[in-house]
């Protein structure tokens, strides 16, 4: 994959930050850096290859584009869809501003929000950015869950844009789960990854509310389809699928 132009201002740039103590200050920092360090150890040493649907993106890199994938996936996605410039939504929670902290160092870019709070405005951001040309991601079942649940955000913003919606999932053959609402993945090092990507699914712009109702099922759908495909052919060795390069 070969990295995107790097935007000139930041889509956070004009939010101011939410004030914290100085112990939360310096586990910021602590975290930050922790998990920088375990993405940027671990991620080289994957077996990654990615898989895609019949009517998936021709490649990584394509823009615009309105990527979703669950919860769980954020630290071998990190690694595998790093240097993009990817316009991330990101709750301004303790754990949203150390996990925005992080994928700003892997070329991501945050942007303040999420289900809960800041919704429109970060929605109205998000739309701007694939206006420019952009591509953007949510965490789908994100931030506090229901675990394997799709929010609707995605078939908003792909009816106002015209831009597709893409689902992915990352499985590891093998890894630490940890005991967190999503169960969240840390993958060994030399695991097996396997990224599988969806068909694009296009919402027409004057589609009423119970075709958005349709589109986000088939979102919902999507999203199952490639987490049980990726976690069926993680093990398999690859031979059907393109490998991930990791020299960039």
């Amino acid at each position: 994959m070969s990295a995107a132009t790097t935007s000139p201002v930041s889509s956070e740039a004009s939010t101011a930050r939410r004030p914290y103590t100085l112990w939360q200050r310096f586990l910021l920092w602590l975290i930050t850096w922790a998990g920088f360090l375990a993405i940027r150890l671990i991620g080289p040493t994957l077996r990654a290859a990615v898989s895609f649907e019949d009517g998936a993106p021709a490649s990584l890199d394509m823009r615009p584009m309105i990527l979703a994938f669950w919860h769980s996936c954020i630290f071998p996605a990190t690694y595998i869809w790093r240097g993009l410039q990817i316009r991330v939504m990101s709750s301004d929670s303790f754990d949203g501003e150390w996990t925005g902290r992080i994928i700003r160092k892997f070329g991501f870019v945050k942007m303040r929000g999420s289900s809960s709070r800041g919704a429109v405005r970060a929605l109205l951001g998000m739309r701007r950015e694939l206006e420019q040309g952009w591509a953007v991601a949510f965490t789908i079942d994100g931030p506090r869950g229901p675990r394997f649940v799709a929010k609707p955000g995605p078939v908003l913003l792909a009816r106002a844009t015209g831009a597709p919606m893409v689902a992915f999932h990352i499985a590891v053959e093998k890894a630490w789960i940890l005991n967190t609402w999503d169960r969240s993945m840390i993958p060994k090092p030399f695991s097996r990854a396997l990224l599988r990507v969806s068909r694009q699914i296009v919402v027409p712009k004057d589609a009423d509310d119970s075709q958005k109702e349709r589109f986000h099922a088939e979102l919902q759908a999507g999203l199952e389809r490639v987490r049980e495909f990726a976690e069926a052919n993680v093990g398999n060795r690859m031979r059907d699928h393109a490998r991930v390069g990791t020299g960039f």
